[in-house]
């Protein structure tokens, strides 16, 4: 964590669970100060009380700042000495992004482009934007705002002088806030249903633990302007369930039922982590690949004259063409999260 040393990082949306997990990584090492800007005082009081009670010697290095990445004005106040920005606040819920498209563009678009604007101006020497996989190719209002972060992203990254700016995609963070597997156990607790929307759907999986991962690669080895993305495999919805009902099947009153619903608003029956035009241009980095900017300006006479005569032959990275998880490797996978372990061992999740 040398590179950290005594240095300043500022995380937007920090109370979610990739905040947490930040904290939880990085908070008994020799960073400095790590800077957690969100607009839930709550949210902030709940994890100040968690960490002095968990880890009372570094707990002052936390500090809090209330604002909204809607409001440049907050962001440069709390931007001001920082070094790094990881910006992971977003509108993320498919469903209710369908239904307010607007509320995600000003959080995931202009939310976007004013933390990049204020980091700028402060002389931030990395900033790490969080994507999704719903970006490439996207279909619904979520997927959409999180492209457009991404492109203003790498636009950013253009003219962004000494300000590294890189973005990550990743798929599906088991057990973050709002996600499916929380919603399981719970059902199964209560007796009820399990709800999974369609069986045959894939997604990638990944844990938390693995996207601080990939932030910390992207913030060591990517490229202005790069996207980088990881290696995940997938599951269907239906094994992921299963998963789940194997492992808290001892808590529930009675035996689990799997009930389809349907799929939702602007759902996929599969995700893409590269599309094909990426996968072009891909940069395989081992467990990781890297698609760098498109630097081309404005000149349009070379885009015609020079096609991409590879991208016909490249195929897309998805979740139904990467590596396919069966049941015991999905439970083994759910079963070595540490929000599984404490909810085995009946004990709290903050997140």
């Amino acid at each position: 964590m040398s590179v950290f040393k005594d240095k300043t990082l500022l995380i937007t949306g920090g109370t979610g669970s990739f905040g947490n997990a930040v904290l939880n990584r990085f908070l008994r090492t020799d960073i400095g100060e790590i800077r957690i800007f969100s607009r839930d005082e709550k949210k902030q009081d709940d994890m100040r009380h968690d960490f002095q009670a968990r880890m009372p010697e570094v707990a002052n290095k936390i500090k809090f700042y209330i604002g909204d990445v809607r409001n440049k004005s907050t962001l440069k106040y709390a931007m001001k000495g920082v070094d790094y920005v990881f910006h992971a606040a977003a509108l993320k819920q498919v469903p209710s992004c369908e239904f307010f498209p607007m509320e995600a563009v000003k959080t995931n678009v202009m939310g976007t482009d004013n933390t990049l604007d204020a980091a700028i101006d402060a002389g931030v020497k990395c900033v790490i934007c969080l994507s999704t996989d719903k970006a490439a190719y996207p279909i619904n209002a979520m997927g959409i705002t999180k492209a457009i972060e991404e492109k203003i992203a790498v636009a950013k990254s253009r003219l962004s002088g000494d300000t590294k700016i890189c973005c990550t995609r990743y798929g599906n963070v088991m057990c973050s806030r709002g996600s499916v597997i929380p919603l399981w156990i719970d059902q199964i607790r209560k007796g009820n249903p399990i709800t999974i929307t369609e069986p045959s759907m894939t997604r990638f999986i990944m844990s938390l633990e693995e996207a601080v991962d990939l932030v910390l690669f992207a913030f060591e080895n990517g490229k202005n302007g790069d996207i980088l993305v990881q290696k995940a495999p997938a599951c269907t919805i239906q094994t992921q369930a299963e998963a789940v009902v194997e492992l808290f099947k001892h808590q529930a009153p009675n035996t689990p039922e799997i009930r389809v619903i349907g799929i939702r608003h602007g759902e996929k029956m599969y995700e893409t982590l590269l599309t094909k035009e990426e996968a072009a241009k891909a940069i395989d980095m081992g467990n990781f690949y890297a698609v760098p900017a498109d630097n081309r300006d404005l000149n349009y006479d070379k885009f015609f004259k020079e096609g991409d005569v590879k991208r016909a032959t490249i195929e897309e990275f998805n979740s139904n063409n990467t590596k396919r998880l069966d049941l015991e490797e999905t439970k083994a996978k759910i079963a070595s999260l540490t929000y599984i372990q404490n909810e085995l061992n009946g004990i709290p999740n903050l997140v």
